[in-house]
């Protein structure tokens, strides 16, 4: 029902767990979060309560202070409700909301509205029993579970790491004691919460209890401090024993006792030395035949990293202190005794107040979304540490079971003869898995196609997403299959003779990533300023998530090992950069015109970038969706890379019977040199031609652009004039059978239906038919290599285009319009032609070479000097 987010405040000598993963498309400021748990109605939390120790039968008064946790109410004038569950003895977890009080999640009940007492704070009293009225009466109430929204749940209050908020309930006449100072969420008892201090340091420690008593305070065993007949005190300690302490508080009272302890870890001094040479400066190195390992990370300028995981039960030991290099960059320690083959939790504990996953790890596991990984998908996933830490856990594993590639002589197609299909996993297969993508791959085969693009498939913020909200970039998202089945997907489409190219998302990143936790500004809510690779502040208007600064040195290097660890480690054929535009500087976030203009330094970094993986693999692709000017992309273009050519716009006029102009699909139109322009009708990101046809298409007497069939037919002319220009192509998936659910369908990047029953309507059969034809004309056949183009595509309602090869000629002709066209042109040559694709008129001959008919509407032509059978 709803998502439980790791956490726990720790203050002076506290760990914070403070990593998370979500669905929601909105980064999570990854901050420490702010404690639930308090004592006082003044104190400073995203909620406070009292009595101390609420019951399930008597009155709580809660107070929400909008000013704290992540703030996403703080200012409003509107009213605030209470989302809220009960977690209960028969709930499986944290994220088992139970008995919501809202029926419908997406409305507020009315007698969940809070009432205003103060600036951003707003105070509910109710009694949990009678407030969840439905909880049946035999089943317990542990927790009561919340967020705060507004009325149409446009605003969400919550936790600073965007996590739910939880209110403990104890049961009636139990005694209960707790610590205030530190203080700990309520899903984690204190004897699992280890924690840090500096040797000496001098520790504040609170106690309250339900009730008067005696409380007794323990340092490893001895007693520190006691008191009679009381319900709270406090005393500060000095912590003196290197390694592991354990502190506890016993109540006593009325023949009962009750207790409360943690760990907590004191360091010593921070050895400097230099990471061995045989271990690699980033991520984890294997040693000793897999016994060993070497944990890396880099941090600079923090004081404290501990390394707790699997080896240290969570806790942090003294055994997992890192060491710090001489520069102060990087922390590193070696682990020993490690059983070769074995998987192996892990995460950092950076200067006792954060915990982070490893951005350079390539398993990790995740608390919230894991459970929604089939195992069909995913089979033998390493159990989550639960109740031992939270966030997201990196996995090490020595020894692990590598791929055996099958098929490495794989050629790459010319570039010129490229046609890319664009597809995402989880709107083009019913279990969005690697597997059943192996299995389709005969279908792509069978269209023709050389090359597959897939959507981002890097670990990314929940598991319903395009992709684009990225966290760790050296890690296949599970929610598509593992890292070995992605290598096999590779290894069969090369088998078939196709490339593979994967998007790489690197402008930005989101609150899940260790690099934007690592230094954050918890006031600003935005990357810190000495954030080595974020801006605090996007700097172009089209940004989401946190903005990577591509002319930091750090920022430079993190991408280049992104890049080499993806060519190498999995075979690949090229990436399509998303965003290429964003890598600047420039400070132009509201100014689209600016952003887009001519930036030297901006290609300075492409230059730069492309030439890192030039080095790497001279023939790979570097594709960039950047539509920038131009004078910038020529420049570009001219240095090999391939750029995104949008013309969708172009073919929805053209496709709806409407003035177009289809100039833009040739290069030399963009004053280009080369054709490096990767041309395309559809991506992820446009609106469906089909989608325009039926609901914007115009209309004639009979004739009706509406129409299924006669929209079906117009996609073929617009194949037709596609595939024959000069360069590489690109085809969304489904357009071939022509998909007419709208982008829009379930919100933009929400799921859409799988379509493969289209296949079984004759009309969209045939669509994919002439689809095959035109793209093996490309693909399998000599007859557009090194052509020479004679067009007449710009606004007028009938177009055509001559192509002239040493193979032979080519000429297509089509009328756009909604009414017939007399058409009269040149062919270039006289004689017979033969119809390779077309509304049926088979061959022709024409005797003094010129073309003189009448078209009627969306009829066209494609016909060849000599007959051609790709």
């Amino acid at each position: 029902m709803k998502k439980y987010f790791g956490l726990i405040l720790l203050t002076i000598i506290t760990v914070i767990a403070a990593c998370k993963k979500s669905d929601d498309p909105e980064p999570k400021p990854p901050q420490p979060p702010v404690i639930t748990e308090v004592n006082s109605l003044d104190e400073k939390a995203v909620i406070a309560y009292s009595p101390a120790f609420p019951t399930d039968d008597k009155e709580v008064t809660l107070i929400f202070n909008a000013n704290e946790g992540n703030a996403g109410m703080k200012g409003l004038s509107t009213d605030v409700y209470i989302w809220a569950g009960v977690i209960t003895d028969k709930s499986t977890g944290p994220s088992d909301w139970r008995w919501g009080k809202s029926s419908d999640w997406t409305k507020p009940d009315a007698n969940a509205k809070l009432t205003k007492i103060a600036a951003d704070k707003y105070q509910l009293k109710f009694v949990p029993r009678i407030f969840f009225s439905n909880v049946p009466a035999n089943e317990k109430i542990l927790k009561v579970a919340m967020v705060f929204k507004n009325a149409d749940g446009s605003k969400t209050g919550r936790n600073t790491d965007g996590s739910d908020i939880y209110l403990p309930i104890s049961s009636s006449g139990t005694l209960g004691i707790r610590f205030t100072s530190p203080v700990f969420n309520p899903f984690y008892e204190p004897t699992l919460v280890n924690s840090i201090a500096n040797i000496g340091e001098s520790t504040k420690l609170s106690v309250v209890a339900s009730e008067k008593g005696k409380i007794t305070l323990y340092v490893n065993g001895s007693e520190v401090k006691s008191a009679e007949n009381v319900a709270s005190f406090s005393t500060d300690v000095a912590l003196t024993k290197t390694g592991d302490n354990e502190i506890k508080a016993v109540i006593s009272a009325g023949g009962k006792t009750a207790e409360k302890k943690f760990n907590v870890v004191v360091k010593g001094q921070v050895e400097v030395a230099a990471i061995p040479g045989n271990a690699k400066p980033d991520g984890v190195t294997y040693i000793n035949n897999g016994t060993s390992a070497i944990f890396t990370l880099l941090a600079p300028n923090k004081q404290n990293v501990f390394l707790i995981g699997d080896f240290t039960d969570w806790k942090m030991d003294i055994k997992g202190f890192m060491k710090k290099t001489t520069d102060g960059k990087r922390w590193w320690i070696q682990i020993d005794g490690l059983t070769p083959g074995e998987k192996y939790g892990y995460q950092f504990v950076v200067d006792g107040t954060l915990k982070v996953a490893d951005p350079y790890c390539q398993l990790i596991l995740d608390p919230s979304n894991d459970q929604y990984v089939p195992t069909s998908v995913f089979p033998s996933l390493k159990a989550y540490p639960t109740g031992k830490t939270s966030g997201i856990v990196s996995v090490a594993q020595s020894n692990e079971p590598s791929y055996n590639w099958k098929y490495t002589s794989f050629t790459r197609p010319d570039k010129s003869k490229l046609v890319i299909y664009e597809l995402h996993l989880r709107d083009f297969l019913q279990t969005h898995s690697y597997s059943t993508l192996i299995d389709t791959l005969d279908y792509l085969t069978g269209l023709g196609v050389n090359a597959v693009e897939l959507m981002p498939v890097n670990e990314f913020e929940g598991n319903n997403s395009w992709g684009y909200n990225p966290s760790f970039y050296f890690a296949p998202d599970k929610y598509y299959g593992t890292k070995n089945k992605l290598k096999e997907v590779i290894d069969e489409c090369h088998k078939r003779g196709m490339a593979v190219v994967i998007d790489m998302v690197l402008n930005h990143s989101f609150g899940q990533s260790p690099m934007v936790q690592l230094y954050w500004n918890g006031t600003s809510g935005k990357p810190a300023a000495n954030n080595p690779w974020f801006n605090t502040d996007a700097k172009h208007p089209y940004n989401v998530g946190y903005d990577f600064n591509h002319e930091s040195a750090e920022t430079k290097y993190f991408s280049k090992n992104v890049m080499e660890f993806w060519i190498k480690e999995y075979h690949l054929d090229g990436m399509r950069f998303d965003l290429s535009k964003g890598f600047t500087q420039k400070n132009n976030p509201d100014n689209v015109d600016a952003w887009g203009a001519y930036d030297a330094t901006r290609i300075a970094i492409w230059k730069d970038y492309n030439s890192y993986i030039k080095n790497l693999d001279n023939n790979f692709y570097v594709i960039l969706e950047h539509l920038g000017s131009d004078q910038e992309e020529t420049e570009l273009a001219n240095e090999g890379m391939l750029l995104w050519n949008n013309v969708n716009g172009s073919f929805a006029n053209a496709t709806q019977g409407k003035s177009s102009s289809l100039s833009r699909i040739m290069y030399t139109s963009h004053g280009f040199t080369k054709s490096n322009l990767v041309t395309y009708m559809e991506s992820h990101d446009e609106q469906r031609l089909m989608y325009h046809a039926l609901n914007g298409g115009n209309s004639n007497g009979t004739y009706n652009i509406r129409d299924l069939a006669t929209a079906l037919n117009r996609q073929k002319m617009n194949a037709a004039f596609l595939f024959v220009a000069p360069g590489p192509n690109m085809i969304w998936q489904f357009g071939e059978q022509g998909y007419d659910i709208s982008i829009d369908q379930n919100g933009r990047t929400g799921e859409k239906p799988i379509q493969w029953e289209y296949l079984q309507n004759a009309s969209r059969k045939q669509l994919y038919d002439v689809y095959a034809k035109m793209v093996k004309l490309k693909t399998k056949t000599n007859w557009l290599d090194n052509a020479t183009y004679t067009t007449s595509i710009s606004n007028s309602a009938w177009k055509y285009m001559i192509i002239q090869s040493s193979a032979g000629k080519i000429v297509v002709v089509g009328n756009f319009d909604v009414s017939a066209q007399a058409v009269n042109f040149n062919f270039p040559s006289s004689g017979d032609w033969y119809e390779y694709a077309g509304s049926g008129s088979g061959t022709i001959n024409l005797p003094a070479g010129t073309y003189n008919t009448t078209l009627a509407p969306g009829e066209y032509h494609v016909y060849t000097s000599s007959e051609v059978k790709p």
